[in-house]
């Protein structure tokens, strides 16, 4: 077999791999409590009381208002503080922007779990616990080391000659960044959109220890509380993931086509 064939066989592989655990997912979620059948089996008759109860159940509607106001919240501020910063960190190579910049990337082998007890006690020093600010707060904190990564080496990619050009007509360093240089950074800017997006909507480490009130639960956690000690529901975690996926596969639809050239380009000169 030629070389391009066994691309073919390996590409269809790895497709195979991702969907996977989407098929078994709509099987599971599909499937009566009772029914003990192959994961792998589709069910012969179609069950929707997976959904209703595990929307009721989960109080999936108070959860995904939630993930709403920190997912949407949280993306914008990452995008306009992550760009603003990486402006002048791309067009200043002095020692001290290298040495800014060099902190950020190295803050990105930080696990945010090796910090958790510190920073839960710096959560309740500023009043942050159950609150949506505290929480979008640590979203943007670790979610802009990557940002400013991505961002900053996009920014390298773009002439120099559009700011001289346009200080030249008089416009001033923000005017020149959000008129000339912002609309030039969208594919990196649907980047960051996705894999932020999806990191703060998917997150589970940080919502279930700062956001315990049971209206303010997250997807993740609310899904959570249907595995106990003596039982658990796959069903309606399966329907709950389900829908949980939803709106950031929609998100990544409309936008996967400047993903992997926002993501090249902007680990480029990064």
């Amino acid at each position: 077999m030629t070389k391009k064939t066994w691309l073919t066989i390996f590409s269809l592989l790895i497709c195979l791999i991702h969907i996977l655990p989407f098929y078994i997912l709509i099987t599971t979620s599909l499937k009566a409590f009772d029914d003990v059948s192959s994961k792998w089996m589709m069910p012969g008759y179609f069950y929707i009381d997976n959904f209703r109860d595990a929307w009721r159940e989960a109080h999936l509607g108070d959860a995904f208002r939630s993930n709403f106001i920190v997912t949407i919240i949280s993306v914008i501020l990452i995008v306009v503080i992550g760009s603003i910063a990486a402006y002048p960190l791309a067009r200043r190579q002095t020692t001290w922007n290298k040495f800014i910049y060099a902190v950020f990337v190295s803050a990105l082998i930080v696990p945010p779990l090796t910090i958790l007890v510190p920073l839960y006690k710096f959560m309740v020093d500023i009043g942050g616990m159950n609150q949506y600010w505290g929480i979008i707060l640590l979203f943007i904190t670790f979610n802009l080391p990557m940002t400013i990564f991505l961002y900053t080496g996009f920014i390298s990619t773009i002439p120099r000659d559009l700011d001289e050009a346009a200080m030249i007509d008089g416009a001033g360093r923000f005017q020149l960044f959000f008129t000339v240089i912002l609309p030039l950074l969208k594919p990196v800017t649907a980047t960051v959109i996705i894999l932020s997006g999806v990191a703060v909507w998917n997150d589970y480490q940080f919502s279930i220890f700062f956001l315990q009130k049971p209206e303010m639960r997250t997807i993740t956690v609310a899904l959570s509380t249907f595995f106990g000690q003596y039982t658990s529901n796959v069903g309606w975690v399966a329907a709950g993931s389900f829908m949980g996926a939803i709106p950031m596969t929609i998100v990544y639809l409309f936008l996967q086509r400047y993903f992997v050239s926002g993501l090249a380009s902007g680990a480029i000169k990064g």
